[in-house]
């Protein structure tokens, strides 16, 4: 492909991402992954060009843009490749719109945690490293870096290792692709072995795994998720951790409270990973700051608050409840952690992590102070 031929492709791919992102559609490398499936005369260099164009546009616009076209006019040292050559996109015509440079759409950067500083958010859009977690009941750390021999510890994890971007990584039980900031996640949750702990959240099983490792293996660990085709991805994950003590529950949406009957008043702990806007995985993803509109916030947030009351009738006197998102806005953050005490006898704790800083009755990580992704982390405590 010549230049001219991989900008339009990079045009026609940021143009489906817009649409996507309209629609809750798929994310940008699944339409990437789609888009040279049925283009076979690509090579792997027009394919790595053609992904680097579609991300520098995506992390540029803060504002979904009008178009694709418009994105990568953005791009200053692109203007040359708009020459309306054979497979290249046309020239450029006198006030054709360009979309601006920005971190994120306005409204969204106003709800930000009050304790992130306006020159924390450029590095929200950097590309992330990529993180690992050492599963404990396979190895050690100093096992895993004698086998990946490009890896450093990383910061905060004791468990953890960090690998540059790209690098190819096989998980094969010893680790597990997990960013840092989502391992101390884990560590907040301070699980031990015969616990019953309910991950009321699980998805693909990430902190499940996590949690499991932690707690030697032994106790039981229920592993919940509305999402069939995400929660039927865990068993496979499962066995190659070896992870014998986890079964997982498909809940149904809007009957969750029947489904975990059965364990009301039981658990030692209770995850609750909610759904959140996605806010700081804006380095992993950038396209979702263009997902998320107000209405859709508030849904998150409703959402949010249900669980964690569904979550509190399942501790047992004396159990902790631990709430996170992967977000660093308040309203998905401290906000709630606020309101569940209004409402609730549970009692905070202190969340014990190497990282982050006070947010409310909770802590905050980000990438600018922490080199994590975004979270916000709360601990509470039944009263006994």
């Amino acid at each position: 492909m010549t230049p001219p031929a991989r900008l339009q492709a990079a045009i026609e791919l940021v143009d489906s991402v817009i649409e996507a992102a309209r629609e809750s559609g798929p994310a940008a490398d699944t339409l990437i992954a789609r888009y040279f499936k049925t283009r076979r005369y690509a090579g792997s260099g027009d394919r790595r060009a053609v992904r680097e164009l579609v991300f520098r546009a995506i992390r540029r616009a803060g504002e979904r843009p009008v178009s694709g076209r418009a994105a990568l006019l953005g791009l200053d040292d692109l203007l040359p490749l708009f020459d309306g050559s054979p497979h290249g996109p046309a020239a450029v015509a006198p006030g054709e719109p360009v979309a601006e440079a920005g971190i994120a759409p306005a409204w969204l950067l106003a709800r930000f945690d009050p304790v992130v500083a306006p020159d924390e958010l450029p590095a929200l859009l950097e590309r992330a490293p990529l993180d690992l977690r050492v599963n404990r009941l396979r190895g050690t750390r100093t096992e895993a870096m004698a086998i990946l021999r490009e890896a450093v510890p990383t910061p905060h994890s004791p468990l953890g290792l960090r690998l540059p971007d790209g690098f190819q990584i096989a998980q094969d039980g010893l680790v597990e692709i997990q960013d840092e900031g989502s391992q101390l996640i884990g560590f907040a949750c301070a699980p031990a072995p015969g616990m019953l702990v309910v991950d009321l959240c699980a998805g693909a099983g990430g902190k499940t795994l996590a949690l499991a490792a932690d707690m030697a293996n032994e106790g039981r660990l229920v592993a919940c998720d509305t999402d069939r085709g995400r929660l039927s991805r865990l068993p496979q994950r499962l066995a190659r951790a070896g992870v014998t003590i986890a079964e997982t529950r498909l809940l149904d949406p809007g009957r969750e409270a029947e489904a975990l009957a059965d364990l009301a008043g039981m658990a030692d702990l209770v995850l609750v990973d909610a759904p959140c806007s996605g806010s700081g995985t804006w380095r992993r993803n950038p396209e979702t700051r263009w997902r998320v509109t107000p209405e859709r916030l508030e849904r998150l947030t409703a959402l949010q608050a249900r669980l964690l009351d569904l979550a509190t009738p399942l501790l047992k006197p004396g159990g902790a409840l631990v709430y996170a998102v992967c977000s660093l806005l308040a309203e998905e953050g401290r906000d709630q952690a606020e309101a569940l005490a209004r409402r609730s006898s549970l009692v905070p704790e202190p969340v014990s992590i190497a990282a982050g800083r006070p947010a409310g009755a909770g802590r905050l990580l980000s990438p600018a102070r922490d080199g994590t992704d975004g979270f916000f982390v709360a601990r509470w405590r039944r009263p006994c």
